[in-house]
């Protein structure tokens, strides 16, 4: 069979939030997405900030809070976020948390 055509991971294998600060794993990079797994310690986060491209984010483990535009949300397992370009987010991680960052490009 050909692998090219396809990647395959275990999300949780792949990734394990560490002790403390955050750490990153791009999964898949083409002309047309990356898909990049994050990992944070409770108490990590990352600051506000802009992204030049689409963005969906999906909360895997864990619970956070994310803020949009000012306006704060509750991140648990489950929740997918789609953000327009050029949106103000960031997040704060109250447990270990494991989520799921797709850019469309």
């Amino acid at each position: 069979m050909n692998h090219d055509a396809y990647r395959l991971h275990q999300l949780f294998e792949a990734i394990t939030p560490p002790e403390t600060g955050k750490q990153s794993r791009v999964l898949w990079e083409d002309a047309r997405m990356k898909g990049v797994l994050f990992a944070f310690a409770a108490g990590a986060g990352l600051a506000e900030h802009v992204a030049p491209c689409p963005v969906v984010i999906q909360i895997l483990g864990g619970e956070a809070t994310l803020t949009v535009r000012g306006e704060t949300l509750a991140g648990k397992p489950g929740t997918w976020l789609h953000l327009e370009p050029r949106t103000p987010h960031g997040l704060q991680a109250h447990t270990p948390l494991v989520m799921l960052l797709t850019l469309l490009k």
